[in-house]
């Protein structure tokens, strides 16, 4: 059981590395969050199209990434 939890945690620790860098950036670096980059931190533009779903996908993988790592540590 442990072995099987250990493998789910790292493809699961993968798939959320992967997602994470096909997401497009929200702002263009120092400048992106000096100049304008704070209104997208608090949802004035919402996603959409293959950038909500990525997002979704990054909340979902998160979400099984911290209960596999609880689990693993536990057993």
């Amino acid at each position: 059981m442990h072995a099987f939890l250990l493998t789910l945690l790292v493809i699961v620790s993968l798939a959320l590395i992967v997602v994470v860098l096909l997401q497009s950036g929200k702002s263009a670096g120092l400048s992106g969050a000096i100049s304008g980059g704070a209104e997208q931190l608090f949802g004035k533009q919402k996603a959409r199209g293959i950038d909500l779903v990525l997002h979704r996908i990054t909340i979902v993988l998160a979400v099984l990434f911290f209960i596999l790592a609880i689990a693993v540590t536990k057993l």
